[in-house]
């Protein structure tokens, strides 16, 4: 049995090994017993399981927190669902796997929101004046204070280190299951000083659902984030490609994002950015919270704020001005914000009523928005043979 069931893991990567990650899969893919649920994994990963016989831990933060802090790390998180936050302060390489069943990690008609057995969440929330950080799910920064937002202009102090330089996530749902329509900010991500990406993941919250922080780099791919109000907003560099943005309602903007100087934030290429994806509303959205022309593509968290979208579908609930000032004490998109799309379609894509300061890109111009351009230089962080 164990020699007939390798031979179809053999088979199956084979066929399929541009599916999902080449490196990892036969790592993350289930296996029956009574073979170790660690065999194709790296050497020295860390299994995690509630129930698994094999496990080195039953929390993932316990093997996190277990590392040494030097050298590359892999954790395979095995099924089930993990009621903790997840704080990664080490600068050397951490990946996380959620763990696959082979029967339905290859489906061509599935994806994030089908195939993933792993969900980590909290439900923390803003109240009593803590910092929106302090409510994330997921925490990949190098100390608390790095972590912090913060408020105004220029938001939390900066700070003089850097933290992980190439964190991974690969096939898992993060949750903050504390927010609703009506509720306060609810981080699920905080990346801040850092360099991380996810791969074939959910991130699923109301309000400032996606932060990537000061001097952050992130990229995600092949995902889904669920939002409201401002759900993907930061002062980092963000890159997502082939995501599904998905409007549980019409709150503020989409995105929200903070540009600053360089005397504030040295180095850092701000800017979010979104890449042949698809704008529509969330199953669990209803005619009340998401309405035709209703949602927008953005608005300036402060007048250096940069959002391009190229190549994404939009659904109807996106409204024709696209994007809006951020609220009645800033009536206005300054010319020093930069808001651009190239080539958006579907019904929220037409792009002749979009506000006047909007940028609608052409072929020439929107050649310099690339991961190589927006990163200055290929990312060595990004794994590119990731495939969908």
């Amino acid at each position: 049995m164990s020699s007939r069931w390798l031979f179809v893991l053999h088979t199956l990567l084979v066929s399929f090994a541009s599916a999902l990650s080449p490196f990892y899969s036969a790592c993350q893919l289930q296996k029956p017993a009574p073979l170790s649920p660690l065999l194709g994994c790296p050497l020295g990963t860390i299994l995690v399981s509630p129930t698994d016989a094999h496990a080195h831990f039953s929390s993932v933060q316990e093997a996190i927190s277990s590392l040494p802090l030097i050298g590359s790390a892999t954790i395979l998180i095995g099924q089930g669902v993990y009621h903790e936050t997840i704080n990664v302060t080490r600068k050397d390489p951490v990946v996380l796997l959620g763990q696959l069943n082979a029967e339905t990690a290859f489906d061509p008609s599935g994806n994030a929101s089908t195939r993933n057995l792993v969900q980590i969440w909290d439900n923390q929330f803003v109240e009593n004046g803590i910092d929106d950080a302090q409510t994330a799910v997921l925490t990949v920064a190098p100390s608390f204070n790095a972590s912090l937002i913060g408020a105004g202009p220029t938001g939390a102090p900066q700070q003089p280190l850097f933290g992980n330089v190439d964190f991974k996530a690969y096939n898992i749902d993060f949750q903050n299951r504390a927010a609703n329509f009506s509720i306060s900010q609810a981080l699920v991500t905080d990346i801040s000083y850092a360099n991380a990406s996810f791969y074939g993941c959910t991130f699923a919250s109301y309000q400032d659902t996606w932060y990537t922080g000061k001097n952050a780099s992130t990229y995600v791919v092949d995902s889904i984030i669920f939002g409201q109000t401002d759900y993907l907003f930061g002062f980092g560099t963000a890159w997502f490609q082939n995501v599904i943005l998905a409007n549980r309602a019409c709150g503020g903007g989409i995105t929200a994002w903070k540009g600053t100087n360089l005397t504030d934030a040295p180095g850092n290429r701000y800017g979010v950015y979104i890449a042949d994806s698809r704008i529509m509303r969330s199953p669990d959205a209803n005619a009340t919270t998401v309405t035709d022309g209703m949602c927008f593509l953005g608005r300036p968290w402060n007048d250096l704020a940069t959002t391009v979208y190229l190549r994404t579908f939009m659904d109807d609930s996106i409204a024709p001005v696209g994007f809006e000032p951020f609220d009645s004490a800033r009536p206005v998109i300054m010319n020093t914000t930069f808001y651009a799309e190239y080539k958006s379609y579907g019904p929220g894509g037409n792009t002749n009523m979009r506000v006047p300061v909007e940028h609608i890109l052409n072929d020439e111009e929107a050649r310099q928005f690339t991961i190589e351009g927006v990163f200055l230089g290929k990312p060595d962080w990004v794994d590119f043979d990731y495939a969908f």
